[in-house]
């Protein structure tokens, strides 16, 4: 017999589970139960990449078929143990709440609440600021095939390498690529997106046929571009191992740069139903980025 709802004890909290039995991607007959035990058994993988750093909801209340919203504010309706950290934009007149998710209790209620998505922020407490992790957004044009993003990867790798830095990439969860680059706290965002920028730069200059800065749209063309604006205060990526509420329950899956390197894979691979078995696997690819900072070496424009 199927169940409806359920009470289930996570981290000294009960939090109540309830439509378990609605389809949340109807083509892959996923459902909301299916879509929650995901987040529930996935937790210890997921959990030590939101420890102390903003989260963003994307919240579907309906499900896929309705509309959704982004959620950069603690909920109002969340329990009083989901912890949050006052932060003023610059862009506002006033301070927001910034929802921080510490155990798999606050995954879960944001997860039944309708927040298929999770998408973290490259700075954590104390120092909003200042980054602990550089990103480079890989987007490919609408005319570009996945063969070229991952080629893309290969350029960017070995770049990064020839400095001494070292990086990690996953899927997006879509067509394109998030390449991390883990650093030490110690550079404002205004000197991180310089330093991407500059770098960007310079492999559109060596990979004019295959890459290009991003300006505008990036989803044109059949060039991947590197969207350097990413590495912004109150910018959000989607979470290492997020769900993404796209057709297939696609996941954004840390991979290994042999797998890039070969071409290994597609992105319809990577979905609810195969990465925790990958995971179980493969151990977490992207651990590493959690080990430490670097330092950016200068880079000069040619």
């Amino acid at each position: 017999m199927s169940e409806e709802a359920a009470t289930w004890r996570l981290a000294g909290h009960a939090v109540r589970v309830t439509q378990l039995d609605r389809l949340v991607w109807p083509d892959a007959q996923v459902t909301k139960g299916e879509l929650l035990r995901y987040y529930r058994d996935l937790a210890p993988v997921l959990l030590p990449y939101f420890r102390d750093r903003p989260v963003t909801l994307r919240v579907w209340p309906s499900g896929l078929a309705g509309p959704n919203f982004y959620q950069r504010d603690r909920p109002d309706q969340a329990p009083r143990w989901l912890r949050s950290t006052a932060y003023h934009p610059a862009t506002a007149d006033h301070v927001t709440q910034l929802p921080l998710i510490d155990d798999a209790a606050g995954l879960i209620w944001c997860a039944n609440a309708g927040s298929i998505e999770f998408h973290l922020w490259s700075a954590r407490l104390p120092d909003l600021t200042r980054p602990d992790q550089l990103i480079v957004d890989l987007d490919p044009g609408d005319e570009a095939p996945f063969a070229a993003v991952l080629r893309a990867a290969v350029r960017l790798h070995e770049a990064l390498g020839e400095l001494g830095l070292r990086c990690y990439a996953k899927t997006s969860g879509g067509r394109g690529l998030h390449v991390y680059l883990p650093l030490a706290p110690e550079q404002p965002y205004e000197e991180v997106r310089g330093w991407v920028r500059t770098l960007a730069r310079q492999l559109a200059d060596q990979h004019p046929d295959l890459i290009a800065l991003a300006r505008g749209a990036t989803h044109q063309g059949r060039l991947v571009t590197i969207d350097y604006a990413q590495n912004s205060r109150g910018r959000n990526t989607a979470a290492p191992y997020t769900l993404r509420a796209r057709p297939g329950a696609p996941v954004s899956t840390p991979v290994s740069w042999t797998e890039v390197a070969e071409a290994a894979f597609v992105p319809a691979d990577l979905t609810l139903h195969t990465v925790p078995a990958r995971v179980q696997r493969l151990g977490d690819l992207f651990a590493p980025v959690l080990a430490g900072g670097q330092h950016l070496p200068p880079l000069t424009d040619a």
